[in-house]
């Protein structure tokens, strides 16, 4: 029987992957069984979740971890967000990462020369972007820590080489990737008419951006948009080069708009907003959103906000469910 699941399901069910604490985990499974569609179909995905929430709940608090072997593909979140490199070998993966970041993997004109992931620091303006270097992807052997590492960012970059054969490339990438059960977002509704609940919580959606490497000449571009044509208008291709540094500064902005994040800046009362250092916010967060990030105690305190940004007058009153937009300044008020 379908069960009909709506798309937050399925979001928060990522959040909840990607969620490292147990009160965290517990937030988040209580939110998932709160959108689940009461109806036989969904009857077993509920009592599944029940259980998950009282094995939490059981869970011992404030425990110490003890010390392990740290995987190499255990690597922690930093900056505004996590971002991965993936593809076939010998795209230019590393090259990348050695162009967009201060990290330095080794490059070099034969394949795999990355054995595990390296992560790197990736600058827009005023965030920084965390960039990571991983394996390439070959059907010979597939690293599980890989896909596991891939499930949980929060974009996905499809590197493939211009100069080479890229559809076949493409090809292969997803080919290992849907056989892991990581596919792009835009394919999410496709995938769940045909799956049953409990492979629809098996598999992982994931923004996903291909740049296209090695177009080192505006020429390229020409190629580029064949290809863009023969993947579908679905896909979002962007040409790039390692070596030339062709478009990255339009990649880092793609990147950003990708993470469907905003920079908000806190204006203390009589005083400038600090423009170097943004709160960072998913797209939609309110003023209460922002008051939380800044301090926990404005939940309760929070009276009213003074807005300078998009869609407002300069220091107009706003309430709490005002909603944000990237660049805003706020002045909060208790």
């Amino acid at each position: 029987m379908p069960t009909n699941l709506p798309p937050d399901y399925f979001k928060i069910e990522e959040a909840f992957r990607r969620a490292s604490s147990n009160e965290e985990k517990i937030a988040l499974l209580q939110e998932m069984m709160s959108v689940v569609p009461k109806h036989k179909g969904t009857d077993r995905l509920r009592a599944d979740l029940r259980k998950k929430l009282a094995a939490l709940r059981r869970a011992p608090k404030g425990k110490k971890a003890t010390a392990r072997h740290e995987s190499p593909y255990h690597i922690e979140r930093e900056g505004a967000g996590q971002v991965v490199l993936v593809g076939t070998p010998n795209t230019g993966k590393s090259a990348l990462l050695r162009a967009l970041t201060n990290a330095e993997p080794q490059v070099a004109p034969y394949p795999f020369t990355t054995w595990t992931p390296k992560p790197g620091m990736m600058a827009f303006e005023n965030v920084q972007v965390q960039l990571i270097d991983t394996p390439p992807l070959n059907e010979d052997h597939i690293e599980p820590e890989l896909m596991n590492l891939i499930r949980r960012v929060d974009l996905v970059l499809l590197v493939l080489d211009v100069q080479g054969y890229p559809i076949q490339a493409f090809e292969d990438a997803m080919e290992l990737l849907e056989g892991a059960r990581i596919a792009p977002l835009h394919s999410i509704d496709d995938h769940v008419s045909t799956l049953d609940v409990n492979e629809q919580r098996s598999w992982s959606f994931k923004p996903f951006l291909v740049l296209v490497n090695k177009s080192d000449e505006p020429g390229d571009d020409e190629d580029v948009e064949v290809l863009g044509e023969l993947l579908g208008e679905a896909w979002t291709l962007l040409p790039v080069s390692a070596e030339t540094g062709r478009n990255l500064d339009m990649m880092r902005r793609a990147v950003f708009e990708r993470l469907e994040i905003i920079r908000v800046y806190s204006k203390p009362p009589g005083s400038e907003p600090d423009l170097s250092a943004p709160f960072v916010l998913e797209k939609g967060s309110t003023v209460e959103t922002f008051a939380a990030k800044v301090h926990r105690d404005f939940l309760e305190t929070l009276k009213t906000a003074r807005i300078w940004g998009e869609g407002v007058y300069d220091g107009q009153m706003v309430g709490r469910d005002h909603v944000l937009h990237d660049g805003d300044v706020v002045e909060l008020r208790t």
